[in-house]
């Protein structure tokens, strides 16, 4: 899929998420949820266990979230379950567990709306098109030096934990915490020698102010637009039905 017009994905991704957060229906965000998912693995060519994987990280701070919902706090007994503690009762709010569920199913809709655009982009052509939607340049170069530079500080720490290990650095729990704030002290360091580095490099090669990279020619073809279209009609009907 990294052949096809980015603008067209992110169109079709962000359709799709306004759909699901402005209608609230549960058919549209289990379709977008499924169609989404089918798209990234089937096209896209992503494992399925990869993809699970991913989405078990918004899943974590979903639950945490939406517990606040389900579950109440009361001086006396209330809800249909509850369970009794010093002082106070935890209860199952009523309708707290559906709407936990429809606000879970819609977050992982557009989640995996944005893992479709995400998985399937470049960021440097997500970049560019943030810029052709005018975003501030200062802004859209920040986020090109702050994402290439994360690679490079996960090699550095890994080299480093690395390190730590072959010389016993976690074999109990007082040891790797100093082993970790040691890592966490150095990779401080290396980070400012290597952010000087990266930019003499870029001034090596004539930086004056602004990031331009070479971006590729992807016209948006005749068939993918139908689709995108004849996608985007499909959700409509849905909520009209």
């Amino acid at each position: 899929m990294k052949g096809i017009n980015p603008g067209l994905k992110a169109a079709v991704a962000i359709a799709a998420i306004l759909l699901c957060i402005g209608t609230g229906d549960v058919l549209i965000s289990v379709t977008v949820f499924l169609s989404m998912g089918a798209v990234t693995v089937l096209l896209g060519g992503l494992s399925i266990k990869k993809y699970l994987d991913l989405l078990k990280i918004p899943v974590a701070f979903l639950i945490l979230g939406t517990a606040a919902i389900v579950v109440g706090i009361s001086p006396v007994p209330a809800g249909h379950f509850y369970v009794p503690l010093p002082g106070f009762y935890l209860y199952l709010s009523e309708g707290g567990a559906a709407l936990s569920a429809h606000l879970v199913l819609k977050a992982m809709a557009s989640v995996s709306a944005m893992y479709m655009l995400v998985l399937s982009t470049p960021a440097s052509e997500i970049i560019n098109l943030l810029g052709k939607l005018h975003l501030p340049k200062l802004i859209s170069e920040l986020m090109n030096l702050i994402y290439r530079f994360i690679f490079v500080m996960m090699d550095v720490q890994s080299s480093m934990k690395q390190a730590a290990e072959s010389r016993l650095g976690y074999h109990n729990f007082l040891t790797s915490c100093r082993s970790f704030g040691g890592i966490g002290a150095n990779l401080f360091i290396v980070s400012l020698k290597k952010a000087g580095t990266y930019y003499d490099a870029m001034i090596a090669r004539c930086y004056q102010g602004e990031l331009v990279f070479l971006e590729e020619n992807k016209p948006v073809k005749a068939k993918e637009a139908v689709v995108a279209a004849g996608y985007i009609a499909v959700l409509l009907l849905l909520w009209l039905v």
